[in-house]
């Protein structure tokens, strides 16, 4: 595969003066193997997207109250000669949920609601699994991932694409079962920040992307980002998405999700990110004293006041702390928590507020370290966390302290490859230990039909060419595919789109009399993106009611 560097004439003050961004190399200290090699962003970046399979990757990094880099590396689709640079539009997924705090906060500023509301003051049809936690649960709550709903719990109502309306996936929040007690634990969630866009669309009267577009990306100067993927069409500048099938890195379609607003929705680039996070380190004030819009003087603009911008990096819940890996040792924070849109964690002494974002093609991070006056955000077109970690460690390490002696790169393409083949020798293991001369109980015809769960609704079984079983989700387009037998009554679902990396099994439960009762997901790999919630589903059967 083909990457190619480039290196972008980029605008470094608000007055729109163009400047190239400096290499900046530091001599790297001698510690041993794990010692780095000097400091060079361009090199550093090509190093990430050769050992992490990613075609294009924009870096913003704002210090001290400037812009010292927004440029792009490699290409916006595998295959096009088309270069990443400053300006080129990437998803940014749930680094939008700092935006949606952000506009609350500001409502809060206006006395229009209070971070302690109950949601139903302002949604009165709001309504959670259990009485007592509708009743309860705040408009701060929305935001801090503590309610009680399980990891990525009903993010099927939205991932990947569907129809279901944003009203309706509000609806059906009332039918998905907790995980845990409420405010008891840290679970990270999507659809109560989809509540949450509903609150501010309500509160303005207009649409969650016209909300944030006039209040937050206009007066900062974020003209090129936009709050849907309709709004790219025509824009030539734009990534494409890349994920991996079959273990090779391929171009793929997008996934519009304009249903989930709030939790996910902006697209931007890296100029217009670097003004973003400028605002937030500068405590949500606007740099500038003349309107973008009218052209006249103003006085001091404030997105949010300060109180607000505390409020937002202040810890709410508490995260659970791993120990990682040996090489990564240094990287183990002291706290961990998440505040209003935001994970708040410590890094070499310091706060680091920050963010990450996954939809279907594209990775993000944002990372804001206040006391250094540091804002760094990575743009990817391609499914890699790995990517993000060692660019994040590499970039935090050079601009907090000046020197990058810990070669994150390659310890981190290390263990992930590691990781991956543990899991490969384990889904190898999982597939010679089964009971392979095992027949499913039921003739196939039996499995056909309609099921329905009580929050996503209707899944359906038939029999297709060849006699196999094929499972398509109703309401999912794109989530169909044929069914393997695995063992007993067991099968892999394996998805046409095979890019989504979600083979799940399939079980079927009986009954006393021989017919299924339940089926239950769940998926294959440990690999497989969160929001593929398959584990969360309970599908019984739609009985053909008997006519008289």
């Amino acid at each position: 595969m083909k990457r190619i560097a480039a290196a972008i004439l980029i605008a470094f003050t608000a007055a729109g003066a163009q400047a190239q961004a400096p290499v900046v190399k530091t001599a790297a200290p001698a510690v041993g193997p794990a010692a780095a090699p000097a400091f060079d962003l361009e090199q550093d970046v090509t190093r990430v997207m050769k050992a992490f399979d990613v075609p294009g990757i924009a870096i913003a990094v704002v210090k001290d109250g400037k812009v010292i880099a927004a440029r792009g590396f490699g290409v916006r689709k595998l295959g096009e000669p088309a270069k990443v640079d400053g300006q080129t539009l990437f998803e940014i997924a749930s680094n939008s949920k700092a935006f949606t705090a952000a506009a609350l906060a500001m409502l809060v500023d206006e006395g229009k609601l209070k971070w302690d509301d109950p949601v139903v003051r302002h949604l009165p049809d709001f309504q959670m699994h259990d009485p007592y936690v509708t009743r309860e649960m705040t408009v701060r709550d929305l935001l801090v991932h503590r309610s009680g709903l399980g990891l990525g719990a009903g993010d099927l109502l939205w991932w990947p694409t569907t129809n279901f309306s944003t009203d309706e996936i509000i609806e059906r929040l009332r039918y998905v079962k907790p995980a845990t007690s409420f405010r008891s634990s840290y679970a990270y969630d999507n659809l109560l920040y989809i509540v949450a866009g509903k609150i501010i669309a309500q509160k303005s009267g207009k649409s969650w992307g016209d909300t944030v577009r006039e209040r937050i990306l206009t007066p900062v100067g974020m003209h090129a980002t936009t709050t849907s993927l309709r709004e790219n069409a025509g824009n030539p500048n734009t990534s494409n998405a890349h994920s991996k099938i079959n273990g090779r890195i391929a171009a793929v379609k997008s996934m519009p999700v304009d249903n989930a607003v709030g939790a996910v929705g902006i697209n931007t680039n890296a100029e217009d990110i670097a003004r973003w996070m400028k605002v937030l380190l500068d405590g949500g004030r606007v740099e500038g004293r003349i309107d973008p819009t009218t052209g006249a003087e103003r006085k001091e603009l404030r997105l949010f006041s300060e109180a607000q911008s505390r409020e937002m990096w202040t810890a709410q819940t508490p995260m659970k702390i791993n120990t990682p890996k040996p090489p990564l040792a240094a990287t183990k924070p002291n706290f961990f928590a998440y505040g209003l849109g935001f994970q708040l964690r410590d890094y070499k002494g310091q706060l680091v507020a920050m963010h990450g974002g996954a939809l279907q093609g594209f990775y993000s991070r944002v990372l804001l370290v206040p006391e250094s006056k540091l804002g760094v955000a990575i743009l990817t077109n391609a499914e890699s966390g790995g990517s993000l970690n060692a660019l994040q460690y590499r970039l935090l390490d050079q601009y907090m302290t000046g020197a990058a002696p810990t070669d994150w790169i390659k310890a981190i393409a290390d263990l992930e490859h590691e990781a991956h083949e543990k899991e490969k020798a384990r889904l190898k293991g999982a597939s010679a230990t089964r009971a392979a001369a095992s027949k499913p109980a039921l003739a196939l015809a039996s499995y056909e039909g309609q099921y329905e769960d009580p929050w996503y609704g209707a899944m359906q079984i038939k029999r297709g060419p060849g006699n196999k079983l094929t499972m398509s989700f109703t309401r999912t387009p794109d989530l169909t595919g044929e069914m393997e037998h695995f063992q007993h009554d067991t099968f892999i679902v394996r998805w046409k789109e095979r890019n989504f990396n979600a083979d799940a099994y399939v079980t079927f439960a009986l009954d006393h009399d021989g017919s299924i009762e339940h089926v239950k997901m769940k998926a294959v790999s440990t690999e497989t993106d969160f929001s593929y919630d398959f584990h969360d589903l309970l599908f019984t059967p739609v009985k053909t009611k008997t006519k008289l």
